[in-house]
Parts: C-alpha cells; sequence; structure tokens
C-alpha cells in the first residue's frame, strides 16, 4: 500500500510541475528530454546493481527497456499535441481512460477474476474521470484530430501494460531499480535523436528555462516509476483494481492541488465527478 501512496504522490507532483512548464512558458519537449537524462542521473545515484553494458543487455527486460523509453517520449508529445488541438481535457481523459488496457490484458495474461461489483466500480470510476477531468472546453472537431487522443489512448495504456507484464515475467526485484534507471535513459537516448533532427530542421530554439524545467521534472519522474513497479511487484491488488485505484486516484488528487494551488474552479460537473470517483474507489477495494 505504501508505494501505491508514494506512486500517486509522485505523480501528483509530476502534474504540479508540468502545470507549471505553461507559466513559465518552458518547451516540454526540451524539458522532458533533460528530464529524463536528470532521472537517469538520480537512478545512478540510487542504484545498487552494477551498470556494466554487456550484463544489462543480456537481462530479459533490456528489450522491454528501449520498448518503453520510446513509448514514453512519443506518448509525452502526442499528449501535448492533443492538449494544443483538442483541449487539456480531451488530452487528460484519453491517457486516463486507457487504464482499461492493462485491465484487460490483466484478464487475459493472468487470469484474473472480475466480480461483479468490481466491474461495475471500474465502469463507475471511467466515468468519474470523465467528469472529474473535464475543465474546459475541447472538442474534436475534425477527423485529422482523432489520431492524437487515440495515440494517447494507446500509449498511456501500453505503458501500463508493458510495465506489469515485464514485473510479472522478467524483472526480479532486486533490479527494479536497475530497470528504472535504463528506461530512462532510452527514452533520453530517443528524445536526443528527436531533438537533433528538430535542429538540422531549424524547428527549435534552446532556451536556459527549459533546462530548469526538466531538473526539476527528473526526480520525481524517476520515482514515479520506480514506486509503480515496486506497487506491482507488491501485488496487493489485482491488477484492475490496482490500475483503477492508481489512476482515480492521480486524477482525485491533481483535482485537489489544482483547486488549493493553482485556483482552479470546480463546476458542478467536477464536483460530480468526484464523489463518483470516491464510490467507485470504494466499489474496487470493496
Amino acid at each position: 500500500m505504501i508505494y501505491l501512496l508514494l506512486s500517486i504522490v509522485f505523480n501528483a507532483v509530476l502534474f504540479v510541475i508540468i502545470k507549471l512548464f505553461a507559466r513559465f512558458n518552458i518547451d516540454a519537449l526540451q524539458a522532458l528530454v533533460v528530464n529524463y537524462f536528470v532521472a537517469f542521473l538520480v537512478g545512478l545515484f540510487f542504484l545498487d546493481n552494477s551498470l556494466a553494458p554487456k550484463e544489462i543487455i543480456s537481462h530479459d527486460w533490456f528489450k522491454g527497456s528501449i520498448v518503453l523509453g520510446f513509448v514514453f517520449i512519443s506518448t509525452f508529445y502526442a499528449t501535448t499535441l492533443t492538449s494544443q488541438r483538442n483541449g487539456l481535457s480531451v488530452a487528460s481523459v484519453a491517457s486516463k481512460m486507457s487504464v482499461i488496457i492493462p485491465i484487460t490484458l490483466g484478464v487475459i495474461l493472468y487470469n484474473e477474476s472480475l466480480g461483479f461489483v468490481k466491474i461495475i466500480g471500474i465502469l463507475l470510476a471511467l466515468i468519474a474521470v470523465y467528469f472529474t477531468s473535464k475543465k474546459e472546453t475541447g472538442e474534436v472537431q475534425q477527423a485529422n484530430n482523432l489520431l492524437f487522443p487515440v495515440l494517447v489512448f494507446l500509449g498511456a495504456g501500453t505503458i501500463d501494460a508493458s510495465l506489469k507484464y515485464l514485473q510479472t515475467y522478467h524483472v526480479p526485484a532486486n533490479q527494479i531499480g536497475l530497470f528504472s534507471t535504463v528506461t530512462f535513459f532510452c527514452a533520453f537516448s530517443v528524445g536526443v535523436l528527436t531533438i537533433l533532427f528538430l535542429t538540422i530542421r531549424g524547428q527549435i530554439k534552446f532556451s536556459g528555462r527549459n533546462i530548469l524545467g526538466g531538473i526539476a521534472l527528473g526526480l520525481p519522474n524517476y520515482f514515479s516509476l520506480y514506486y509503480l513497479v515496486k506497487m506491482l511487484e507488491a501485488k496487493a491488488f489485482q491488477s484492475a483494481a490496482l490500475f483503477t485505484i492508481h489512476n482515480i486516484s492521480i486524477v482525485l488528487v491533481s483535482t485537489f492541488v489544482g483547486i488549493l494551488f493553482f485556483k482552479e474552479k470546480i463546476s458542478l460537473r467536477n464536483a460530480f465527478g468526484i464523489g463518483l470517483a470516491l464510490f467507485a474507489l470504494y466499489l474496487v477495494t470493496y
């Protein structure tokens, strides 16, 4: 349970920092690349295992780290484009609704059973995510703008499902720190290649504030992944319940943080979503 709480807290901290990006005019892509490098350095600092390249390549989870590194930065970039084209609410809903992907795979791959009460709780949680996250007008007005919300949905769901699969079959408990560190380095590598490509095309303007934003994001980002994998390793709940509790709690905490620290207004629709989310959490953990 402590790992679940820590993962939720660090994800809420990420929300606060990313929220500040817009206020200080920080380029998300540049900050994200710096953040992944900082997260890699943080992982090195806390690492108990050796970081011999030949040994790392031989681990079962190494290929998964490469894939996750690509999915991490691709999903974030798709989220940014979704926020710009369709609105922040669409990006948030697409990301959190993706919980249905690891839930489905949990039933298929791990033979997890879902009782009637939990199924109702999960459905109510999905509805609650929509109502709680809907803070602005955001619509998919054109068919070609549907691509990015779909990519966010698939990317976020793939991350959760992949982490569960790798933790279950390939990542030993004593290698979680190493796995997290290598995954962040892979994400950083993909980001550097993307930055180089955009720089050559003249689409990137560098700024010191972007580096500072990335540094601030790196520390909580590392621990958000580390404790997420530790949470999965603890097996306190089935995948369906765990991912539902995790995602809906992040939505609730982020909402309350927005109200308390960013003076965001809460509508009747948001209040209904919060109440529904709390009831869904009760049913899922029943």
